[in-house]
């Protein structure tokens, strides 16, 4: 069977509800409201070209007043998943989308995404209400990474493509209202999966992969040896576009970012694990199903990287900061685009499969890193932070890490609720849950709201 499809990517072959599950431990009382993870699951019988194009499925666990009231996963139903062509006669059908990228909670909708498409809209139950666009006014797709400004509560987005207009930004009141749209000039072809705002700026990632015709998976990008990877550091606002510069950086893949902010000096610090060519061949080729080797999904050189932009000095500097294998960083969302000091992500065996996945906390100023090794055979999702109660920005981590794991060993899943002072130590609880959850690449933490059964 193809690699993308065993292990802990082996697809669920149905819906599940299932309530009552087991805590062990003591859940927090702050921790109300909905845990929503997304991957991709494709159907029985079904075996995509590339797991990217895998239908969406999101599994969701609700908790409150310390129980783990019910677990339950739902394919996002889009037109794709009954088998409908993204390309058309008319051109893209931006509604036949997997929706299997990341789930987010904007103004009161839950969104399926896929950078491809029109998001999708969610009931609080996980069932599919249908494509969103706006109210009409996105006309172009959607990233499926988002960014929410904790201070305006502004939704910052794009939509890129391999054809013209390359990168069009848009930005949505905290109400859900597109305020305005700007394409960016001087945008190429290259993947923009990524990005990243900052008290005054946004920050877009055009690094070593690019359109590729002749790549025939489905996805249609490649690493490019000849394309001049860059950082567009864009000024926020409505008239923002026109001033956007480019700066060239090193080759390499940043897939996700962890944060970007300005520091006193008014230069823009960005971080994020990096690829070099061959570890990005090697996690393409998996994704594709071209090869069958242990841990290649790891995505072997895939470092910390800090890219460090001066803006008068028209130049960027870049350096590695840790040895560390490990991708989809979190932080606090408190900190967005906001100097933070610690950030999390989950920790990868080495280049030669040698050692365990983990979640790890990096402390930015004192350099220190804890992990928590979950065991073999075990693998945790992207950690999603939920701060505690009372907790302040001067208490950056007073708060809670949720993973799913993974367990091959048992056929299982269990979410950790870590301590996020303390990453390291014993879980604050555990829930059983009543299937293993295959390997999901996002989620969100959904709070209660006044309109919650």
């Amino acid at each position: 069977m193809t690699t993308y499809l065993t292990g802990h990517y082996t697809p669920v072959v149905d819906e599940l509800t299932s309530s009552q599950l087991v805590v062990e431990g003591t859940l927090p009382p702050e921790l109300s409201g909905r845990l929503i993870r997304n991957s991709h699951n494709p159907k029985p019988g079904v075996t995509p070209t590339h797991w990217f194009k895998g239908s969406g499925m999101v599994h969701g666990l609700r908790l409150r007043d310390g129980k783990a009231e019910w677990y339950r996963n739902r394919w996002v139903h889009t037109p794709a998943l009954d088998g409908a062509p993204y390309m058309t006669d008319r051109g893209p059908d931006l509604t036949a989308s997997t929706a299997g990228t990341h789930v987010i909670e904007h103004a009161g909708r839950l969104l399926a995404l896929c950078e491809s498409n029109l998001p999708f809209e969610l009931t609080r139950g996980l069932d599919t209400v249908g494509a969103y666009d706006f109210g009409g006014k996105l006309t172009t797709a959607m990233t499926a990474h988002p960014k929410e400004d904790p201070l305006t509560g502004e939704l910052h987005f794009f939509g890129s493509s391999p054809f013209p207009p390359f990168l069009t930004y848009h930005v949505a009141s905290a109400n859900g209202d597109i305020l305005f749209s700007a394409e960016v000039p001087g945008a190429s072809a290259a993947l923009k999966h990524d990005f990243a705002i900052t008290t005054n700026h946004v920050v877009f990632l055009e690094m070593s992969v690019t359109f590729d015709p002749n790549e025939h998976s489905g996805i249609p990008y490649g690493w490019s040896d000849t394309q001049q990877p860059r950082i567009g550091v864009m000024p926020r606002g409505a008239g923002g576009a026109a001033g956007t510069t480019w700066y060239d950086i090193a080759p390499g893949c940043a897939l996700h970012l962890a944060n970007a902010y300005e520091d006193e000096r008014g230069r823009i610090v960005v971080e994020g694990p990096c690829v070099d060519r061959s570890g990005w061949r090697r996690s393409w080729n998996f994704w594709a199903g071209r090869i069958d080797e242990p841990g290649a999904e790891s995505a072997a050189g895939s470092h910390l990287r800090r890219w460090t932009v001066d803006p008068s000095a028209k130049r960027v500097t870049e350096e590695q900061i840790d040895d560390l294998v490990v991708e989809f960083p979190t932080i606090n969302g408190e900190l967005t685009g906001r100097e933070h000091r610690f950030h999390y992500a989950v920790s990868y065996p080495d280049g030669q499969c040698i050692g365990n996945h983990g979640v790890v906390k990096y402390d930015r100023k004192t350099g220190a890193r804890q992990i928590h090794h979950v065991g073999t055979g075990q693998l945790p999702s992207e950690a999603v932070f939920v701060p505690a109660a009372g907790a302040s920005d001067a208490d950056e981590d007073g708060g809670y890490l949720l993973t799913v794991v993974s367990d091959l060993n048992r056929d299982a899943s269990r979410l950790l609720v870590l301590d996020a002072s303390d990453v390291a130590g014993p879980p604050v609880a555990t829930v059983r849950l009543p299937r293993r959850v295959p390997a999901t690449i996002h989620g969100s933490w959904v709070p209660d709201g006044d309109t919650d059964d």
